[in-house]
């Protein structure tokens, strides 16, 4: 074993190979950290003194438990030992003063009695039942601490079940003689300097040569999550093509904008506990009403509009006609869908004054989070991303909804869509929208889309000509497809491998 600095590693490293050829530096310099080592081995490669290659394997180390009971014994032992050395048994008091260890004790008789190296005596002291042991433990975690491994695999696995040992990946490097072993090194030049050029040295000077294979120190930069990237492709998209993005930084909604704004009934199964997650505490809310000095909506007239339009019907609608609860409309829940930052955007709308003094053309998106009581599985997580784009305009129909979702979704490199007619409570007609898959060889749901009702629109104030569409998909589906992830689980939530965020490279939507 040898011993040398730092500094002088690569003098030692030419010393050890002059003896032994090759050698094994886990062997011959074992208390060196393997970057120094490296960092020695690349200095003599540079100059073809020698050659290595790394070997890495896995090493068993004992934990701190391990260490103390390699030293003194497995607690079953020492519970054992001083039984056999008390001639009229202990206590299990007494038996804590000898050990000196309450939690070795606890441990150490339930195995002992396991074992049959212990048994209960006349009034319940224990003594030892047996005349001699084999620690079994003990001489398995020596054998590790000195050979760094076990012949028998399944001991490895038991210890590291119970926690005594664990696994740790080990480099080493098995080092040969190089074409021009020396046992000096030679001075190197880097530079060629006007002194050289003047003296004439640089004829006979050796210069170190350049290494244009070094790939240089791990800076441990920051890495964008697949989904941010996805999203920051989404974003470019929807800022070409004229739309502003909403705020979305409300988490918490009250069921007027989740639900009731938007036209869904409070029998609705989506209000259900088992698909919305509602706040304890607080339970409810406020009514809706301005927020800043700039917000000039009319919230009461709303509020009643929203009222009457579920109960009696309004603007030629027969509405649901059941009695609509106050109660239930203030009930605050996590968001379902970012459809209520939509509805709440457009009612801003119907305050503003254009040119010909009507609510001007608007397009808006927003792409955030959203929450549903779902089943965790390989698809599902009670938590994802929703893209949603929102169009208001005079004169929109349904056959231009379809031809700007052609636009949006060619955008993305997803062509020969189609549409089927679908049912939402908020939109009429609704329509799902697919697109062919070509690895899955089938059609396959992309995003949900449709026309705004007139109850949802007109209660806001906003005029009868004016038509809105909406469409929306999950983030979440793209970003599996493009970077071939089967498990939404290995994409978002505490499972997720960190090399997977650093290692996958930027997307761009519009290449397949």
């Amino acid at each position: 074993m040898a011993t040398a600095t730092t500094g002088d590693l690569p003098s030692s490293v030419l010393q050890a190979l002059l003896q032994n050829d090759p050698i094994l530096t886990a062997e011959v310099f074992p208390s060196y950290k393997s970057t120094d080592v490296k960092g020695a081995l690349d200095r003599l490669a540079s100059r073809s003194m020698v050659t290595y290659e790394t070997i890495d394997r896995e090493e068993a180390v004992l934990e701190a438990e391990a260490l103390e009971i390699a030293a003194n014994g497995s607690h079953e032992a020492r519970v054992f030992e001083a039984l056999r050395n008390a001639m009229d048994g202990l206590t299990v008091s007494e038996l804590e003063k000898v050990v000196g260890d309450k939690n070795v004790v606890k441990v150490g008789q339930g195995k002992a009695f396991k074992s049959k190296w212990i048994a209960k005596g006349k009034e319940g002291r224990l003594v030892a039942s047996a005349d001699s042991i084999q620690d079994i433990t003990r001489e398995q975690l020596r054998i590790i601490q000195h050979k760094r491994t076990h012949p028998d695999l399944k001991v490895v696995t038991d210890l590291k079940k119970r926690k005594l040992i664990k696994m740790q990946k080990v480099t080493s490097f098995k080092v040969q003689k190089g074409p021009k072993f020396a046992l000096e090194i030679m001075k190197e030049e880097t530079d060629l300097t006007a002194d050289m050029l003047a003296s004439g040295t640089w004829k006979t000077a050796a210069f170190k040569p350049y290494n244009f294979k070094s790939l240089g120190a791990d800076q441990n930069a920051g890495a964008l999550h697949p989904l941010n990237k996805v999203r920051h492709e989404f974003r470019q998209i929807f800022f070409e093509m004229g739309f502003e993005e909403m705020p979305t930084n409300r988490y918490v909604e009250t069921g007027f904008w989740n639900f009731d704004a938007l036209f869904v009934p409070q029998q609705h199964p989506a209000r259900d506990l088992q698909d919305t997650f509602y706040i304890s505490d607080p339970k409810t809310a406020d009514k809706p009403h301005t927020e800043d000095e700039n917000d000039k909506g009319d919230y009461e007239s709303y509020w009643k509009n929203v009222q009457e339009v579920h109960q009696d019907g309004k603007y030629g609608s027969i509405g649901y006609r059941y009695p609509w609860a106050e109660d239930e409309s203030l009930r605050l829940v996590l968001r379902t869908h970012t459809t209520a930052i939509s509805t709440a955007m457009l009612h801003k709308l119907a305050s503003q004054k254009g040119p010909d003094g009507r609510p001007p053309p608007a397009r808006y998106f927003s792409i955030d989070r959203v929450f549903r009581n779902e089943t965790v599985d390989a698809t599902h997580l009670a938590e994802f991303h929703q893209v949603e784009g929102v169009i208001a305009d005079y004169g929109l129909s349904l056959g231009g909804l379809m031809e700007f979702m052609e636009i949006f979704f060619n955008k993305m490199g997803i062509e020969d869509l189609r549409f089927k007619p679908a049912y939402n409570p908020y939109t009429e007609p609704s329509m799902e929208i697919f697109s062919f898959h070509k690895g899955l060889n089938k059609l396959v749901e992309i995003g949900n889309s449709g026309m705004f009702r007139p109850e949802m629109l007109e209660s806001m104030g906003l005029p009868k000509d004016l038509r809105v569409f909406g469409w929306g998909l999950s983030l979440e589906r793209p970003t599996m497809i493009k970077y071939k992830v089967n498990n939404i689980r290995e994409l978002l939530g505490h499972k997720v491998d960190l090399s997977f965020i650093e290692r996958n490279p930027a997307v761009r939507l519009e290449k397949t």
